[in-house]
């Protein structure tokens, strides 16, 4: 009864004085107030980043753990870090690691993976137009006279010829700003050029095809300035494992690479930025641009740029049109753009010159009756493509390997880092890899031994090889090359076909990987899952390095923290600045009460009541302004989601986000948190004036005028 009847009086104290001080209670909770709204909304933005990017790496590339050879001088960074490519020593093994991670509980799935990155040969438009001529030109020469081939053949060969002369204007162009020095270097190519365009060349075709084949592709296809590589960042995986691992995979085009067999899926961001035509790509730019960011072209230089672009890219277009189609795309043309004009460069012209108020018709006429002409990129589903990239000793590798599709994240469907990901198997990886492992070099040791395969000294290797001491072997002769039948033979498949051939798991899994992806039944026991993987790892002796996801994204996981530290310093500034000004104002207080406090202990009133009464005092101010000030901050969430969120207007932004726009959610923690930090604050800035208030003794306080 005796706490009830304290408690009762201390309320009724603190209200009155609060409410006779109602300019200090209000600095005070203003100050409360705004620093509680920040902790609610900065830490519900926050922890809303740190959703995003949660899933966008676990969903996508990155699972829940990472593993790799503690060997590596470098640590794993999935995304590149600050120098670049990470260099990790490779997993020499994969299935001891698969074997030995699955047997621990809560462990879902295991994936091998290694990424990297290479060149993509990709002929310019010269050498795929002269290749599908060629194509025709052998049935030719092997005797087939159907007549849709001989219109067939016709039709290319009247393409190549207005490319040689697009290709002549262009050359003529840059060549009036050389100077003399290049004009002098590039004459042999002047002259081979004047070749190609005249009518005695083309009159003379026909009589020898193969011949000016071979003109063609090697003197006039090497002028094209177009690049014939690009670049294409992959990971080699399994990829039947990958795709049910990973559940933002998506495949919109074409279809999944056969089950154990060789291939590749391009990321579909990847084939949008880097293989679309360019004035197509540059005309998908300037509809995102003004569609998810509102940009018009009026007031937008880049936008601008892009439309200035397109105006001097027309070439590009033309080179892909026959004289056949050329005609009809300008019939369509007209018709469809009501234009007077009647040449395809005019039309052209005139479709690539948009404006805000015309955009939206240019764009669908574009892709309703141009694009179907076109061959909008330069790698298709279906095409097989050659891939080179240095191998782990130093020289490049080569292989071919068929696309099949073209793959993309959900969610992460305009992301850079992310959609630049192509998954390449597992298999065709090793061999650009070319990492000579223990039981391939004891493989090649059998081999020298069963061959008589012997080292020889560096004194007498001379002698060895070229006669010399060496007794000879036996005398040449003289003999014809049937070249027929060596053609044959390099024609003739030397074993599989590789693009067809099926491979059991086991030999999937038994090579080479650079790390591997570690997939929890249970993603909230992380911790708990990241220990127990380092165990099994420790006591299966694997050599591996385990870190979570966070760690593995190198600076892109670090993203996060870095926000996290931002907000957490400006609070810790705003509540250092509250601590001192709350401080201030109680001292200021509690100095003017003397008199009263004084009277209070004069009538029986303990030292822990008037500490009490002062500390309550403080902690109601913050509770109820900062409960209002937690209020604003939920007020500002959903006020943020329910105008569309914040919009990400950049790549970098759209993964962090994992989607267009950042979704702030209002958690729970975050109010208890911003509660839990205001009444601290609050309760710390009021200990040393109740400790002043504490120490005066009745008889000061009555004696006193103040």
């Amino acid at each position: 009864m005796r706490a009830s009847g304290e408690l009762k009086v201390l309320v009724r104290i603190a209200g009155r004085n609060l409410l006779a001080g109602r300019a200090r209670t209000f600095i005070i909770g203003g100050i409360v107030l705004v620093g509680a709204m920040l902790v609610v909304a900065g830490s519900s933005f926050v922890d809303s980043v740190d959703g995003g990017m949660r899933s966008s790496i676990q969903g996508s590339l990155g699972g829940h753990l990472q593993a790799y050879s503690n060997r590596s001088k470098d640590d794993l960074a999935l995304y590149g870090g600050m120098m670049g490519e990470s260099r990790l020593e490779p997993i020499e093994d994969f299935s001891r690691v698969k074997e030995a991670l699955l047997r621990v509980p809560g462990v879902r799935t295991v994936v091998p993976m290694g990424i990297d990155q290479a060149l993509v040969a990709m002929g310019n438009q010269f050498d795929v137009q002269l290749e599908r001529l060629r194509a025709d030109v052998r049935r030719l020469e092997a005797g087939d006279r159907h007549p849709e081939l001989r219109r067939s053949y016709e039709a290319k060969k009247s393409h190549v010829r207005r490319m040689v002369q697009l290709l002549r204007d262009e050359l003529r162009a840059a060549r009036s700003l050389a100077d003399d020095q290049l004009l002098r270097d590039r004459a042999e190519d002047t002259k081979a050029l004047i070749r190609a365009v005249s009518d005695e060349f083309w009159n003379g075709f026909d009589g020898d095809r193969l011949g000016s084949l071979e003109f063609l592709e090697n003197k006039i296809a090497p002028q094209q300035m177009d690049s014939s590589f690009t670049f294409v960042r992959y990971v080699g995986t399994d990829i039947d494992a990958f795709l049910q691992a990973f559940d933002r995979t998506v495949i919109v085009e074409g279809t999944r690479v056969p089950s154990r067999q060789r291939g590749i899926l391009l990321g579909k961001w990847y084939a949008e930025e880097y293989l679309k035509l360019k004035s197509a790509r540059r005309l998908d730019k300037i509809k995102d641009a003004r569609e998810s960011q509102g940009r018009r072209i009026a007031k937008d230089e880049e936008l601008q740029r892009w439309v200035k672009e397109n105006h001097s890219a027309l070439r590009e277009v033309q080179l892909q049109l026959d004289p056949i189609r050329a005609e009809e795309a300008a019939r369509k043309l007209k018709a469809a753009l009501g234009s007077e004009k009647s040449a395809l460069p005019d039309l052209l012209h005139q479709l690539l010159d948009v404006t805000d108020q015309n955009f939206d018709q240019r764009y669908r006429v574009f892709y309703e009756v141009l694009a179907p002409m076109l061959q909008l990129y330069s790698i298709r589903v279906g095409d097989t493509i050659t891939i080179k990239a240095p191998s782990k000793s130093g020289y490049f590798n080569s292989v071919n390997v068929k696309v099949y599709g073209f793959v993309e994240f959900k969610g992460l469907e305009k992301s850079a880092l992310a959609g630049v990901m192509s998954l390449l198997d597992i298999m065709t990886w090793r061999d650009l890899y070319g990492y000579m492992t223990r039981e391939k070099a004891e493989e090649i040791k059998q081999i020298k031994a069963a061959a008589g395969v012997r080292s020889l000294d560096r004194q007498t290797a001379e002698a060895e090889l070229f006669g010399g001491a060496a007794p000879l072997e036996g005398a040449s002769r003289a003999g014809s090359i049937d070249q027929a039948s060596v053609l044959r033979d390099l024609a003739a498949p030397a074993g599989v076909d590789l693009s067809t051939r099926l491979y059991g798991q086991e030999e999937i899994d038994r090579g080479v990987a650079l790390n591997a992806a570690v997939l929890l039944e249970n993603p909230r026991r992380l911790r708990a899952g990241l220990r127990a993987v380092r165990e099994a790892s420790e006591k299966a002796s694997l050599g591996l390095k385990v870190v979570d996801w966070q760690t593995a994204s190198g600076l892109v996981g670090q993203t996060v923290t870095l926000f996290r530290a931002v907000l957490y310093t400006a609070v810790t500034i705003i509540f250092a600045v509250a601590l001192v000004i709350i401080n201030n104002a109680m001292v200021m207080a509690t100095l003017q009460r003397v008199k009263e406090i004084g009277t209070m202990r004069a009538i029986g009133a303990q030292r822990r009541f008037v500490l009490a009464m002062l500390l309550g005092e403080t902690a109601t101010v913050a509770l109820l302004f900062g409960l209002l000030g937690a209020g604003l901050g939920g007020v500002v969430v959903w006020v943020v989601r329910a105008l569309g969120g914040i919009p990400a207007t950049n790549d970098t932004l759209y993964f962090l986000y994992a989607g267009p726009a950042l979704m702030p959610a209002l958690g729970a923690a975050s109010v208890a948190v911003s509660l839990g930090i205001v009444l601290a604050v609050s309760i710390l800035s009021g200990f040393y004036p109740a400790l002043i208030a504490m120490r005066v003794t009745p008889v000061e306080a009555m004696g006193t005028d103040d």
